[in-house]
């Protein structure tokens, strides 16, 4: 089952990144495309090249119901996501409510409302935007790691939910890409983009999101016997976390140790 097999999409985080990417694939491939996302002005731009346009939160799930009612999607790809600076120690609620309402409920939510359409026509394919922080442990949001974790072991479930159908599940799993994530937890200013731009991705061989983007097509265009279920994706010079030894400031051991005697 490859491209010519479908003809519709729907994309979130539509407006930026591995979504707004993703669209110029799509509609290449001749597919009818609904993008979703919160920037009215971007998404307008995308009218212009007849993608049908939903300006609204993936978090209002009555939205999504109404955007979504009677779209029989061939194509899912769940790009929304957010993160933030800091971890568990400094984390709001609302941090906390952002990252699991955007990165895992509204996925849930948007495939319980498109995945069993899949189902019952026995075809389809999802794409599950994830990321190595859902894989291994390294220095990061804590919130973040959590729930890119959920969305790994949601992409096999679904596997699981669509037995002897025809229809395929597919989780990218990126490092590093050139997007806007790291000025949007800086701010999401001008200025926040040049010191992104500067902190994480000056002098480094980021992915891109044509790097995604290839791994997509890739990954619609095999056979139809065959399912990729997961990609991971890394720039060679990054490598998966590693093992961090933090060795106490011998003072703080031995004031311990006193005060442990001393009970």
């Amino acid at each position: 089952m490859t491209f010519s097999d479908y003809r519709t999409a729907v994309v979130t985080g539509a407006t930026s990144g591995v979504g707004r990417g993703a669209i110029d694939l799509f509609l290449a491939k001749g597919l009818t495309v609904h993008a979703i996302a919160r920037d009215e002005q971007r998404l307008a731009a995308l009218a212009e090249k007849g993608v049908i346009t939903h300006a609204l939160d993936v978090r209002d799930t009555a939205a999504l119901t109404r955007a979504l009612d009677g779209v029989e999607a061939d194509i899912v790809l769940n790009s929304a996501g957010v993160s933030r600076a800091g971890n568990i120690l400094d984390a709001s609620a609302d941090d906390l409510d952002d990252l699991v309402e955007v990165n895992l409920t509204a996925v849930m939510q948007i495939l319980r409302l498109l995945y069993p359409g899949m189902v019952e026509r026995d075809r389809g394919h999802v794409l599950n935007i994830s990321s190595i922080a859902g894989h291994y442990n390294f220095f990061g949001h804590t919130a973040y790691h959590a729930t890119k974790a959920a969305v790994h072991q949601l992409s096999r479930q679904l596997r699981n939910d669509a037995l002897g159908k025809r229809v395929r599940v597919t989780e990218l799993s990126p490092g590093r890409i050139e997007t806007e994530i790291f000025s949007r937890n800086l701010g999401g200013t001008p200025e926040t983009d040049a010191a992104a731009w500067a902190t994480y991705y000056e002098g480094f061989e980021s992915l891109t999101v044509n790097d995604i983007v290839a791994a997509i097509d890739y990954a619609v265009d095999a056979p139809s016997h065959v399912n990729i279920g997961l990609i991971e994706l890394m720039p060679t010079f990054q490598v998966p976390g590693g093992l961090t030894f933090d060795r106490r400031d011998a003072e703080l051991v031995q004031s311990a140790a006193t005060a442990a005697s001393a009970e």
